[in-house]
Formats: structure tokens, C-alpha cells, sequence
């Protein structure tokens, strides 16, 4: 169970984490190839679109997962 003061810590690095996120988005965008990975489930017919980024999600999920162990080990 996290503290009061644990849970403030872990709200303000989620907070930076975010506010870091939103300017690189604004700034210049997502990177090009991110969505566009092989893996990823794209279906376009004539009136129907569906668009899965498999290999995307894998990938964020993987570098979101370093991010917290080493805040955690830091911690």
C-alpha cells in the first residue's frame, strides 16, 4: 500500500512523464515509423477500415515497463 507521500512521488513523475509526452507530440509529432511496424494489423476495403497496431502496442508496453523498473529501482 502506498503512503500518502509515495503515492504524491508516483503522481508527479506520472505527471512529468505526461508533460514530456505531450510536448515531444506537439512539437514534432509521433515518430513515422511508430504505427507503421511490421506485425501491425492493418485492413482497408471499400467501405470498411480496421487498424491494429499489434507490434506498437508490444513495443510501448516494453519501454513503459523499463521506465517504471528503473523509477522503481531508484525509489
Amino acid at each position: 500500500m502506498l503512503g500518502v507521500g509515495e503515492l504524491g512521488r508516483v503522481l508527479v513523475i506520472l505527471g512529468l512523464i505526461f508533460l514530456i509526452l505531450g510536448i515531444i507530440i506537439s512539437l514534432g509529432g509521433l515518430p513515422g515509423w511508430l504505427g507503421n511496424l511490421p506485425g501491425d494489423i492493418r485492413i482497408e476495403r471499400e467501405n470498411f477500415s480496421f487498424y491494429f497496431p499489434l507490434t506498437s502496442m508490444i513495443l510501448l508496453s516494453l519501454l513503459l515497463n523499463l521506465i517504471f523498473r528503473i523509477i522503481n529501482y531508484l525509489s
